[in-house]
């Protein structure tokens, strides 16, 4: 009787180089699949802050001359988005702090439009 199972070979099916080269290629095509989301997230995140920040602004500091929202990993409210009133009292005031996630930011029932 024939056996049809043959003992496997010891070496690898593809040298070194070739698995080397395969991983880069689905390494590089991961990258390329992955950096257009987070570039669009980023964004839109940026847009969304930035909104929100002017808005804020806007309600709790209407004598700044401008707003900026920005991305801080050690800000008054932890890592998140930061709001601050440019040019209000003489100098940069923290407004409101937006979170990891902007938002739009809770104005207080007393303040007046």
């Amino acid at each position: 009787m024939t056996d049809h199972y043959a003992e496997p070979d010891e070496r690898p099916l593809y040298g070194k180089r070739r698995q080397t080269v395969l991983r880069l290629v689905v390494l590089v095509g991961l990258v390329v699949m992955v950096l257009p989301i987070v570039a669009n997230l980023y964004t839109v995140t940026l847009a969304t802050a930035g909104d929100a920040c002017r808005n804020a602004v806007a309600y709790l500091a209407p004598d700044a001359s401008a707003s900026s929202a920005q991305f801080e990993l050690f800000g008054a409210g932890g890592i998140g988005w930061e709001c601050y009133a440019v040019g209000a009292f003489g100098g940069d005031r923290h407004v409101a702090s937006l979170g990891l996630i902007p938002g739009e930011v809770a104005v207080p029932s007393g303040i007046r439009t």
